[in-house]
């Protein structure tokens, strides 16, 4: 087990609030906005998840890092959150088929670990006084001087984060000789393993990056369309909200997790709202309105469609609903060929309780197909 030096480090909440710890990670500044995962896994899925750009992670469990880094277990190209909040940082790790140990990890992305935080007492703040921007540094500590830098950080409500981590150029994923399906892919920041979940369903993709338009996609003639999840507010992303919009006039299947559940509302006239705290962990209980079955899932958001909106809106079936809060978690567009989810049904590890969504994409193409 290597030795790390840990250095002092600070905490500032936009409120005043200060907490004190130590560091590992890169000697530095960062900052975002202040969120927290309950999973005592996946750590490295987090980490890596272009949904929580611009965030600084909080996580619950009391020790990370203690299964280590494999490089396999990633669902982007690099680390997307800000920074690390965290009790105990491991220095070692007890998997044999780790790469790495999660320091050297964090200083190869350049990212910055507060650790020895009363993180009990963190989150309980900030769960009840709601989500908030903050500053951590394990370098300069005058608290006027991060002040003075937390002073420019811009609110979440009203962000669109999605360009900063949706592809610059259209890609392919999966066997073209040996799919059954062409999907169109719209990348406003999606995880690799919900690729890896439709090829694995002989899906072909097309994945492109977030300012395409509908004709672009349309014009490989793909057989249905999925949108996908990503950083920021939905709501200041009027431009995708218009492509999504013909995107769900098509005709063909549309899929859409996360983000991209919430613009397939926002394109029908339901509108969004940043939340108290967001969901964020492995464990949220959602009830199948169809099936009448519980579902234990993954989350990971900070905003939600509204429920008055969608109870107001004849066209708008509710399939899912948290149990936890009864906020929506599901829609099907009765008069389209489209559902969404808010929640994760590829989260690995993780639940796999909701990964027969993808199933009934496919049987939807199956039927278009078949209707055609």
């Amino acid at each position: 087990m290597k030795y790390i030096k840990k250095r002092d480090a600070v905490v500032l909440l936009e409120d005043g609030t200060i907490f004190y710890g130590k560091s590992a990670g890169m000697k530095g500044i960062a900052t975002g906005e202040l969120c927290f995962n309950t999973g005592m896994t996946g750590y490295q899925e987090v980490f890596t998840d272009p949904s929580y750009f611009g965030q600084i992670m909080i996580t619950t469990s009391a020790h990370i890092g203690n299964y280590g880094v494999n490089n396999d277990e990633v669902e982007s190209e690099k680390m997307q959150i800000s920074a690390l909040i965290c009790k105990n940082f491991n220095n070692g790790f007890s998997r044999p088929n780790a790469d790495n140990d999660l320091d050297s990890y964090f200083n190869k992305e350049k990212k910055v670990v507060v650790c020895d935080i009363d993180t009990r007492s963190l989150v309980k703040y900030i769960r009840d006084k709601g989500a908030m921007n903050a500053i951590i540094s394990n370098d300069n500590l005058d608290l006027d001087f991060l002040q003075s830098e937390l002073d420019k950080v811009p609110k979440m409500k009203g962000l669109e984060l999605s360009s900063y981590v949706s592809t610059k150029e259209s890609y392919f994923f999966g066997s073209d000789t040996k799919s059954t399906f062409k999907i169109a892919v719209l990348d406003l920041g999606v995880k690799m393993n919900i690729l890896r979940c439709l090829a694995d369903r002989g899906c072909y993709l097309k994945v492109f990056p977030m300012n395409t338009t509908y004709k672009e996609m349309n014009n490989w003639n793909p057989d249905g369309f999925f949108i996908s999840n990503g950083p920021g507010d939905p709501s200041a992303m009027s431009s995708v909200i218009n492509q999504v919009k013909l995107i769900a006039s098509d005709g063909k299947p549309v899929f859409g997790i996360c983000l991209g559940h919430q613009l397939l509302a926002l394109s029908q006239g339901i509108s969004t709202y940043k939340m108290h705290n967001g969901h964020r962990g492995i464990n949220h209980p959602v009830k199948n309105i169809n099936t009448n079955r519980l579902e234990v899932t993954s989350q990971n958001h900070g905003f939600s469609i509204s429920e008055e909106d969608v109870r107001n809106n004849k066209n708008i079936e509710i399939t899912h609903v948290n149990l936890n809060d009864e906020t929506i978690e599901g829609i099907r567009i009765k008069n389209k060929n489209c559902f969404s989810v808010q929640y994760h049904p590829e989260s690995s590890p993780g639940p796999h309780d909701s990964r027969y969504l993808f199933d009934e994409f496919i049987s939807n193409i199956n039927h278009y197909k078949e209707s055609k």
